[in-house]
């Protein structure tokens, strides 16, 4: 409720608002409605005149004049009469005032405000009193604003009220230090007790008690409406649509954390702020840093943010058209006003019915009435300007409109004072004048003087506007502008006789710094013309950041000025005499820069007169020395060794600090003599800023000017700083010199800065004297009796002078500590003199001293003596506020009461917590953030400085901190982070450190979820950008992020901020590693960035080949060939590690020169092999002189070169190098051509005969004897084996080869003994099956780990007997660790009875069984411990992936929830072996049905999720299917089939969109493996840059043969390589394996000069590497390679001569073994092959028996070759039968029954042929028979496994002898074979596995064994077939189904079981069995295969349906459903 006095002021305010717009106050005549009568109405408006003319009368003036002179001095303003023509208003307004008049009185205020006219009669007797009772109080206040004038100050301005208070003249200051002295002295004078202090305490506590209540009352509805008032004028930033908002300042952040609960704990800072603005401490009389007097901290000074916006809202200001809206104050949230009081609510009730037009005309008005009240505190008074009438008030008639905004001195200032354009006239401009325009006419200032550089250097010609520079730099003039009229650098640098103005260098600093940095760092004389000026010192840069200056050219390059090679760049214009001339004078220069340079050379033989050129060049080269030339080194200037002896240009003297600094410090900051003689050129003045700490240079060059000891005899003032030098640097002449010497101590003593000086000089004198006196009888001065002249108790009224005070603290020490030190009166009146403040000091010093003398006396001076810690004592005041600044010397009393009183807040906080209750507390808390608000906007609007900022900086981030750590919204905290993020960093930014508060909002910017990351970091200013990556490099091991936030944040922060500062790079340094290659291609242009090198650089090792590579792109951008063609020799070494990077197509162009110089820079980075054999062609094929030192260096790139190039050296200490390289080469296992081996290694004498060699030389060929093959290791003797046992068991031999080696150490040895076979590694792959048989189980398990290593490679027939064995043991149980290795190929029929007892152990639940064998061993769980899977399912461990399908789905509906299912996936994802298919689709059937499925997708793995149906798939979102890609893109895609991979990625290319445009990098890149299965429309498109960049990457993926179609076109486009014929040698490096992709008719157009035996070797090679590589071997179906294997062949004869199709086609060659290995025998003609030398043809002969190409005719021929070398068929033998492998199949039957099938490897080698014939396979067995001398069921496991495809040789009689349980063992291996057996032999296989020992019945089987037995689940009988189960059908492999016979197939299975067939088990259904199938099973079948729900279409491509040729309608309802992705199904006939 509205008080009516408080109406009545009201009126008053709104008073003022018109008196600055209206004075006329003649009544309006207003249409409105209306109750009263018009009697009623005439006496209303009879009464508004008696009232109007009570006003006037005030003033004396008449009716028609309504206008008072504000000259009015304040003693004629009668303020009685004032009073009564109140009372008499108010008397006169009572009768008028209507009930609830008062509480409408807001809204009636805010309808006048608004400029409504329907306000009622009410409002304009409101109005019209206001108007006229507000002018007597205008004109009071005016005449005291008048009062506060007082002379021009400092700063060239009248003082406001405020400022007169502030800036006090000397009288004033003087009474109020009087004031504060007396209040010292009654506080010092206290009587203080126990008793009263608790009494003053209850009587504060109660005050406060009563104080807080009544303000809070007092102050809710006032804070109310200024907090409305505060939202609509500070409009709070928010996020708008496009996720971005402006950012705030620290108004607005405060306002903002008010908005939202933030708990703003200002209390404190608001009493610091204001002990700052009215008891601010004056200046300390401190010179010098030390512990008695602490370094004056800098005041704060405010400025406007460089970042601040031009067109910032001042908040202050009236004219403001954007306010917030009615929606974001207060109001909004009013409701029914509950809470708040009834005229708050009133007042919102008001403000929602305006307009925002309205709420802007209300917003105007009340701000002129406020800014009329403050004008004459806040700013100067117009009557203090000498010179300026004041004009009267403007009184714009009423139909005017506001005007923009009124100065704060008058309306018409401008018209008067402001007058621009007289100022380019005048002579002088009063700086004053233009300080007075610039405050009150801003915007005009800013357009005539800021946007006129011609008068604004007018105006800075007077040095007291120089403030110019920095408000017009934080105007709204364009910086351009500015930057291009005052910083014309090139002006400075041509006027050095002209010093630039250090306001001018920060003004051009601020606004151009990155121009005028580089500038200055690049510019020698430029950076000392500014720095020779000390005040400049302050802006020199940190020049590290920009590159080095470019080396100074070579001196003996101006002897030739026409051979400047680099700039030769028209070869026209190169003469004949120009070359000549460089040849002779430049013979060297000329060979490294012209001859090595093969591009340029051309171009100048070109010329016919330069054909010399030529052959100069060769001979040249020849004769030119490898050792790269010296590069040119800043050593040859900067020779400092000559500088003291020589004049020095001071150009040359800044080029060598910028560029050798640690030298530079070293030679001549450190060398007195050089540094004195420079410092003798004034130009060379800035180094004693540089050359800093040098002790050297203090004692030499400084001492004599500082310690002039002599002067100090005088009694003259010396610097402190000086003083304090001298004794550190010369303490000998400073102890003889002043402390011996009284009269300098003295002298130096009256300084108090010195009082120092007594406790140095008792340090250094005699130690058992005190400091300063008492040194005996007779010491002391004569004439001075300290008794007499030193009256210490009268000093309290007459202070002595500082001899006195000296002479008695040297002479009478005791008396003087005793009398003086506890009197606290005494020292504060001796602490106001300058003299004597040292005595404080000294007091405290003395008391230290006499302490550490006398550690058990005791002294009665108090250690503390301080007037502030005194009081803070006697009050018993608890504070923790540092009351050493109030106790140092010169501390002023403003200090000390400004200690007091915090320690009395302080005291007070604590209880006054206690004593206010929370709405109070809350109503304050408000009030004080209000206030905060409040002085801030004061600060912007007053432009000065009233320490607000650093007064709330802690705690504004404690609160933030405090929000951020409690507020869970993060849109809340998103807002705080984006929008306040500027403003935060700048509070931070005040403190010198980062403290952990301020880091926790750093912290916060890590917490930001993904999907808000980019939008949060962009805004983000670059120093919060640093202080983040300053957290996070010291804390990245704990933050632990995800690689793709990383990768977010990396990708913001080089598109956005890297962009706008580089210098930023460095700190990326930890984040460079996850950035994605394309944000690394798209960095900005920062190549010539040094810094940005080197973080490069020293960070490529760590990122990834992708990264390198990214990084190579982006820097070739600012490498063109031309620069790498005429770069230095040195470029390789200049530029680094990333020059290695590069894409081959610019790294081909670097000249041999250059690569040999960067050799070490490319050896230690990873370079593609295509990089490695360019360099080995270009450097070793160049020169023919390289040393030793040059093929070490070069290392393993020498195997790559040409062994022609290698031979040279032959006979040279370099070859023996090249050999060593090679060896190593081979050792690694690397791919070499054979003539390399051949010529360099194999070509050795010792290796002639075999049996001369010792154990430790035939050691160091161990790596050779695989290539030497089987004769030269039959020609060794046992014993050199065996003692070369240990190198031979680290080198990989053939099993034939192992075998020769193993025979003939076991003849001397006995390789089965305790430790031998531990020994033979690799090697027991030569061990006889028959041998392990014979072995213990003891030394089996002993020797079984090692084997382990090597178990890979260990044949079948071996494993197998180990295994079998070792699980005839019931111990084996126990044995689970040894026997783990074998566990894949251990027999399920070994483990089955053993299953009982492994559930009972533990270990058996963490081994790596096979699926078949974890299924057996979970049933035995499930009988033996079903407990165990209902209660702890994750325990089952790897025995997991034998889970039946309906016990894992159990377990997942007992548990659904997500994070149970997810432990389950995550469970199976860990199994050791691949789930098996049937519980992969369990597991996918299951989940499906989940909410959550989704959100699964991720946890499932690539496996299980591949496993899915694309009718699944295909229903997928953009953001499944992307995740989808991830996964798979890594794993498993490649075990598809190829149906599925086509159909898979076509679903992602859809979902990407990737149909139409260009194929490009990103897209390929994020398919990875996927990338070459798009559709063939989609391929083509693929964008050249990147096919040509990235032939590496693309060469190892798969493709198609319709895509290797593709790939081959695309070679020959001219963008790419052009036509073949026009190709060369780098062309074909970089094509490669890519070549077998073009047709024939295109390869015979390959020049046959190119395609040597050495390339068509190193095709082969890389071919057979990607086939062997992750890729290859997964890739290519049988006819794929049977395709790319024809045309190898094709190119190897052609090329080789062996189709002659061209006349000039070589003579064919005879290959060696060496060569085969490396290509393929079956390439090679038969011919070829029989004509092999015979040690050749042995050799290789178990490689051509391996070969699956070689052609029948091919075996026939080679095996007569071996018949002529080893004799008839009968005499073959083991080794040599072992070796035939496929070649035996070209054997006749009598042949075959001639063979010595006695030892199982042979029997294997054979077994392992699938080509034979029956009649051959029944050959073989029946020779088996006779050989060994077996009967049928004498046959084990490990010999029925070694028989292998010869199994089906037996008859079905033989077959029924088998032993069934070791048949039973063997068929894990003979399972996987796809035998040859008819169906009989099948059949009677298969009732061998019934055996009732063996698996049993066949209706007892469960998925394991159908696992097992693979193809034989094939010979089943009908009617067991036709009696499978889903389980049993689950376990049949796909190649058993195949195996099937058609008319079986169609009998035994119908649609029901052919529906729950796999998608692999329905695909290999062959078309036989298809055609035998009725319509239902082909349905059935359909459904299988089809990827889409109910649509019978096999995409297999064979027919399921009706020979019908498409329709007309199928064809364009096709076409239009093709366009969404809905094919039209063909209907063809079967069998087409």
């Amino acid at each position: 409720m509205w008080s009516t006095p408080a109406a009545c002021m009201m009126c008053i305010l709104f008073g003022i608002t018109y008196d600055v717009k209206r004075v006329y106050s003649q009544p309006q005549f207003i249409q409105r409605q209306t109750d009263r009568t018009p009697d009623e109405a005439a006496q209303l408006e009879e009464d508004i005149h008696k009232v109007i003319d009570q006003i006037h009368s005030l003033s004396g003036g008449s009716e028609d004049k309504r206008s008072f002179s504000t000259s009015t001095p304040a003693e004629d303003f009668d303020l009685n009469a004032y009073y009564n023509a109140m009372g008499n208003v108010y008397a006169l307004f009572q009768p008028l005032l209507r009930e609830g008049f008062v509480d409408d009185l807001p809204r009636t205020v805010i309808c006048i405000l608004s400029g409504r006219q329907d306000c009622g009669l009410e409002a304009e007797l409101t109005k019209t009193v206001s108007l006229e009772v507000v002018r007597p109080l205008l004109t009071f206040v005016s005449s005291l604003r008048s009062q506060t004038c007082s002379p021009l100050n400092g700063d060239g301005g009248p003082s406001s009220f405020l400022r007169a208070y502030l800036r006090m003249g000397e009288p004033t200051s003087a009474a109020f230090s009087g004031f504060q002295e007396t209040f010292i002295n009654i506080l010092s004078g206290l009587p203080l007790s126990g008793n009263l202090l608790n009494v003053v305490s209850r009587i504060v506590d109660s005050t406060v008690t009563y104080v807080s209540k009544f303000m809070a009352s007092f102050l809710q509805a006032p804070m109310d409406y200024i907090k409305i008032a505060l939202q609509f004028g500070i409009r709070i930033p928010s996020l708008d649509g496009r996720e971005v908002c402006e950012q705030g300042d620290l108004k607005q952040l405060i306002m903002w954390g008010v908005n939202h609960n933030v708990s703003w704990s200002f209390g404190p800072s608001i009493i610091d702020i204001l002990l700052e603005i009215f008891l601010a401490p004056e200046q300390s009389l401190c010179t010098y840093p030390g512990p008695e007097c602490q370094t004056p901290t800098i005041p704060f000074q405010r400025s406007v943010s460089e970042d601040t916006d031009n067109d910032h809202d001042i908040t202050l200001k009236c004219d403001r058209n954007n306010l917030a809206r009615f929606n974001d104050t207060l109001c909004a949230n009013m409701g029914s006003g509950a809470g708040r009081s009834l005229s708050v609510h009133t007042l919102c009730e008001a403000l929602k019915s305006l307009s925002p037009n309205q709420i802007e005309q209300v917003w105007s008005n009340m701000c002129y009435v406020i800014q009329a009240l403050v004008s004459p505190l806040l700013s100067r008074s117009p009557d203090c300007s000498v010179g300026l009438t004041h004009p009267s008030l403007a009184v714009p008639p009423p139909s005017e409109s506001l005007p923009h905004r009124a100065a704060r001195e008058a309306s018409n200032l401008k018209q008067l004072a402001c007058n621009y354009n007289t100022w380019l006239e005048d002579e002088e401009v009063d700086a004053v004048l233009v300080s007075l325009c610039s405050d009150n006419e801003r915007e005009e200032f800013v357009k005539q003087v800021c946007n006129n550089a011609l008068l604004m250097r007018r105006l800075l010609s007077d040095q007291m506007n120089s403030w110019l520079y920095g408000y017009c730099g934080n105007s709204s003039v364009d910086p351009g502008y500015m930057v291009s009229q005052f910083c014309i650098y090139e002006q400075w640098i041509d006027q050095p006789s002209v010093p630039v103005d250090p306001a001018l260098l920060e003004f051009c600093m601020s606004l151009d710094s990155l121009r005028l940095n580089k500038l200055i760092c690049e510019h020698t004389g430029f950076f000392i013309l500014l720095f020779s000026n000390p005040e400049n010192l302050k802006f020199m840069p940190n020049c590290t950041v920009f590159p080095p200056p470019p080396p100074l050219p070579d001196m003996d390059s101006y002897m030739l000025e026409s051979c400047r090679y680099s700039e030769w760049h028209d070869v026209t214009q190169i003469t004949t005499d120009v070359l000549t001339q460089c040849v002779r004078l430049d013979n060297s220069g000329f060979t490294q820069e012209v001859c090595s340079n093969k591009t340029f050379l051309n171009a100048l033989l070109g010329n016919q007169a330069n054909a010399w050129l030529d052959n100069h060049c060769n001979s040249s080269l020849s004769l030119l020395p490898p050792e790269p030339t010296q590069p040119f080194s800043i050593t040859d200037w900067c020779d400092y060794q000559t500088w003291g002896e020589r004049q020095v240009d001071s150009s040359v003297i800044g080029l060598c600090w910028q560029s050798d600094q640690i030298a530079f410090q070293k030679n001549v900051c450190c060398i007195a003599s050089v540094f004195e003689k420079l410092l003798q050129d004034p130009q060379n003045k800035w180094l004693t800023s540089v050359c800093t700490d040098i002790k050297e240079i203090e004692e030499t060059a400084v001492l004599p000017q500082v310690c002039k000891y002599s002067e100090w005899t005088r009694p003259i003032i010396v610097d402190m700083t000086e003083l304090a030098l001298c004794a550190e640097i010369d303490p000998l002449n400073f102890t003889s010199e002043v402390c011996a010497n009284d009269t300098v101590l003295q002298n130096l003593l009256a300084n108090q800065d010195n009082t120092w000086l007594i406790q140095h000089c008792a340090n250094h004198s005699d130690p058992g004297v005190s400091p300063g006196g008492d040194e005996g009888e007779g010491g002391g001065l004569t004439g001075f009796d300290p008794a007499e002249q030193c009256q210490y108790s009268s000093w309290s009224i007459s202070v002595p002078d500082a001899a006195l005070l000296t002479l008695c603290w040297e002479q009478d020490q005791t008396n003087f500590v005793s009398s003086i030190c506890p009197n606290a009166g005494l020292l504060f009146l001796l602490s106001r003199e300058p003299s004597s403040m040292w005595v404080g000091s000294m007091c405290n010093t003395y008391t230290n001293y006499t302490t550490t003398a006398n550690n058990n006396s005791s002294t009665t001076a108090d250690p503390d003596v301080c007037l502030a810690r005194d009081l803070v004592k006697r009050f018993n005041w608890s504070c923790s506020a540092d009351l050493s600044r109030a106790c140092q010397p010169g501390a002023s009393q403003n200090m000390a009461l400004q200690m007091m009183v915090r320690c009395w807040v302080e005291s007070l906080r604590s209880r006054v917590e206690d004593l206010l209750s929370p709405p109070v507390t809350k109503v304050l808390e408000q009030a004080v953030s209000t206030t905060v608000v409040i002085l801030l906007a004061l600060e912007e609007v007053q432009n000065t400085s009233l320490h607000v900022t650093e007064n709330i900086r802690l705690s504004v981030l404690t609160s933030v901190v405090q929000y951020l750590d409690r507020e869970t919204n993060f849109d809340r905290k998103r807002v705080l982070l984006q929008c306040f993020g500027r403003v935060l960093t700048s509070l931070m930014q005040t403190a010198r450190d980062v403290t952990s508060d301020e880091f926790f909002v750093i912290k916060e910017y890590f917490n930001i979820p993904l999907s808000n990351l980019k939008s949060v970091l962009s805004p983000a200013h670059i120093t919060t950008v640093r202080l983040i990556l300053q957290y996070y490099s010291r804390n990245k091991d704990r933050l632990q992020l995800p690689k793709q936030y990383l990768s977010t944040m990396v990708s913001v922060l080089f598109q956005t901020h890297l962009a706008k500062d580089g210098s930023l790079f460095p700190e990326l340094a930890p984040l460079l590693a996850a950035a994605t290659p394309s944000d690394i291609q798209a960095l900005p242009s920062l190549q010539n960035n040094v810094n940005v090198m080197e973080t490069i650089n020293r960070n490529l090792q760590h990122m990834t080949p992708d990264q390198r590579r990214a990084f190579g792109l982006w820097f070739s951008k600012a490498l063109p060939t031309s620069d790498i063609i005429r770069g230095h020799q040195s470029l390789i070494r200049d530029t680094g590690n990333l020059i290695a990077y590069l894409p081959f197509h610019n790294f081909q162009h670097l000249s041999p020169a250059q690569l040999l110089d960067g050799l070490d820079v490319l050896q230690r980075n990873s370079i593609t092999s295509l990089k490695q054999e360019f360099i080995a062609h270009s450097v070793i094929g160049t020169y023919r002189n390289l040393t030793v030192q040059d093929f070490t260096r070069l290392g393993n790139i020498s195997c790559l070169a040409d062994p022609e190039d290698l031979l040279v050296y032959k006979d040279t200490e370099a070859f023996r190098v090249i050999r060593d390289t090679v060896m190593d080469c081979s050792r690694e296992g690397l791919s070499l051509p054979s003539s390399l081996i051949s010529s360099l290694l194999l070509n050795n004498t010792e290796l002639k005969i075999p049996s001369s060699l010792s154990p430790g030389r035939l050691a160091e060929f161990a790596p050779l004897l695989p290539a030497l093959g089987v004769p030269f290791l039959q020609d060794l003797t046992p014993s050199q084996m065996l003692d070369a046992l240990p190198a031979l068991s680290s080198v990989s031999f053939s099993p034939a080869q192992a075998a020769v080696i193993v025979d003939k150490m076991s003849s001397i040895n006995s390789l089965t003994a305790p430790g031998q076979l531990q020994e033979l590694g690799p090697l027991i792959v030569g061990m006889k099956t028959e041998t392990l048989l014979l072995l213990t189980s003891d030394r089996l398990l002993s020797s079984l780990p090692a084997m382990a290593q090597h178990m890979p490679s260990l044949c079948s027939p071996q494993a197998n007997a180990v295994s079998t064995k070792l699980w005839g043991f019931p111990e084996v149980v126990g044995w689970l660790d040894e026997v783990e290795p074998l566990l894949y190929c251990t027999p399920l029929l070994s483990v089955k009875p053993r299953t009982r007892p492994l559930v009972n152990i533990t270990a058996a639940f963490t081994k790596p069984w096979n699926t078949q064998q974890a299924k057996a061993i979970f049933k035995e769980v499930l009988d033996a411990k079903p407990n165990l899977i209902t209660q702890d399912f994750l325990s089952l461990g790897t025995v997991g992936q034998g889970v039946s399908c309906k016990v894992l789905q159990e377990r997942l509906r007992a548990d659904s929830s997500p994070s149970s299912v997810r432990r389950i996936v995550a469970f199976l994802r860990q199994q050791p072996r691949p789930l098996h298919t049937s519980l992969k689709k369990c597991v996918i059937e299951e989940l499906y049905q989940f909410e959550f499925f989704s959100d699964l997708l991720k946890d499932l793995g690539a496996e299980i999720a591949l496993s899915m149906p694309v009718s699944t798939i295909k229903k997928f979102p953009t953001d499944m299917i992307d995740t989808l890609r991830k996964m798979i893109i890594l794993d498993q895609f490649l075990m598809l089939s190829r149906t599925k991979q086509e159909l898979l990625v076509d679903k992602m290319v859809q979902r990407m969109g990737m149909y139409t445009g260009v194929f490009t990098e990103e897209e390929f890149r994020s398919l990875g493996i996927m990338a070459p299965f798009v559709v063939d429309e989609v391929f083509i498109q693929l964008d050249r840059r990147f096919f040509i960049d990235n032939l590496e990457f693309l060469r190892g993926l798969c493709y198609s043969s319709t895509k290797m179609d593709i790939v081959a076109r695309i070679l020959e486009e001219p963008a790419v390589f052009g036509p073949v014929k026009n190709w060369n040698q780098t062309t074909l490096s970089q094509v490669d394996r890519f070549l077998f992709f073009l047709p024939n008719n295109r390869l015979q157009e390959i020049s046959l000069a190119l395609m040597t035996v050495g390339r068509i070797e190193k095709l082969f090679m890389n071919q057979q590497q990607w086939e062997r590589g992750d890729v290859g071997i997964h890739c290519s179906d049988e006819n794929e390679r049977r395709t790319i294997f024809e045309k190898q062949q094709f190119v190897l004869q052609f090329f080789l001569g062996f189709l002659k199709i061209h006349p000039t086609s070589p003579t064919p060659m005879i290959p060696t073994c060496e060569i085969l290995h490396t290509t393929a025998p079956s390439a090679w003609t038969s011919s070829s092959l029989t004509s092999m030398s015979s040690s050749a043809f042995t050799n290789c002969l178990e490689l051509i028996g391996r070969d699956p190409f070689l052609a029948s005719y091919q075996r026939s021929q080679v095996l007569s070759r071996v018949k002529q070398m080893y004799g008839p068929v009968s005499s073959f033998s083991s080794s040599v039968i072992s070796q035939l492998g496929g070649i035996a199949t070209a054997l006749s039957l009598e042949e075959l029954s001639s063979l010595r099938l006695t030892e199982r490897r042979s029997v294997a080698a054979l077994g392992a042929v699938s080509a034979w014939t029956n009649r051959q396979l029944a050959a073989l067995f029946t020779t088996i028979l006779n050989s060994t001398k077996l009967s049928v069921s004498q046959f084990d496991s490990s010999m029925l496994e070694a028989m292998g495809y010869i199994v089906c040789g037996a008859k079905t009689t033989e077959i029924r002898l088998f032993n069934a349980v070791e048949f039973s063992k063997a068929v894990l291996w003979l399972g996987q074979l796809r035998l040859s057996c008819s169906e009989e032999q099948l059949l009677v296989l298969v009732e061998l596995l019934t055996h009732s020992l063996a698996f049993g019945p066949i209706s007892s089987w469960g998925t394991d064994v159908f696992i097992e037995i693979g193809v034989l689940a094939a010979g089943l009988p009908d009617i067991a077939m036709s009696a499978l189960v889903k389980a049993q059908i689950e376990g049949i492999t796909a190649e058993a189904i195949s195996m099937i016979p058609p008319d079986k197939f169609a009998v035994v299975f119908d649609q029901r079981q052919i529906s729950v067939f796999s998608y692999e088990q329905a695909a290999a259904v062959t078309n036989a069995q298809l055609a035998a199938m009725t319509d239902l099973q082909k349905r059935a079948l359909a459904m299988v295969l089809t990827p889409w729900e109910d649509r019978p279409v096999d995409f297999r491509g064979k027919s399921l349906g009706l020979a019908l040729s498409h329709s007309p309608l199928c064809l364009f309802l096709g076409l239009l459903m093709l366009l969404i992705a809905l094919p039209c199904p063909d209907l063809i006939l079967p069998g087409t």
